[in-house]
């Protein structure tokens, strides 16, 4: 006798927002501990990540902190929509550093659902005007520094961090 399973991934809108819940709190985080943005800031930004990452269009969010123009930390929320095997941890960890001439750079990436008619459906609910960039987000000069997951069922970011 033979058997056959299949598995799909899944996971809701509440999914969703549990774990932008926890990417939130680190972006709070890094701008209380850096001086950077303002908490209302920050909670700007993560208002446009969830918004973004429920409508699917959410790749990725990269965080740089710069002082005096050079790169110090980073951090880069990466969406898996198939993250069922990875075990979610809290938000936080190592506190970000105050550094002279603060300078925090966010850069989202965007899956190729976000096209024209999608950004321009989309863009009266969004808090920031983002615009085109071709930055680094490499971070080539920081070695890596671990990370940690947030999960909700099969919805998660992982998160990669960077350091001097």
């Amino acid at each position: 006798m033979s058997q056959t399973r299949t598995a799909t991934a899944t996971y809701t809108v509440v999914d969703i927002e549990n774990v932008v819940r926890r990417v939130k709190a680190d972006l709070v985080m890094i701008a209380d501990s850096t001086g950077g943005w303002t908490s209302e800031k920050a909670s700007h930004y993560a208002h446009d990540v969830e918004i973004l990452a429920k409508a699917g269009y959410l790749k990725y969010v990269d965080v740089t902190l710069f002082g005096n123009g050079v790169e110090v930390k980073a951090t880069r929320f990466e969406v898996d929509t198939d993250a069922g095997d990875l075990t979610s941890s809290r938000p936080g960890g190592v506190l970000w550093p105050k550094v002279a001439g603060p300078y925090l750079q966010i850069v989202l990436g965007y899956t190729s659902a976000y096209t024209a008619a999608a950004k321009e459906a989309i863009k009266g609910t969004l808090k920031i005007s983002w615009s085109p960039t071709d930055v680094d987000t490499s971070h080539s000069s920081l070695k890596s520094a671990g990370g940690r997951d947030y999960v909700s069922n099969s919805y998660g970011m992982q998160r990669k961090d960077w350091a001097a």
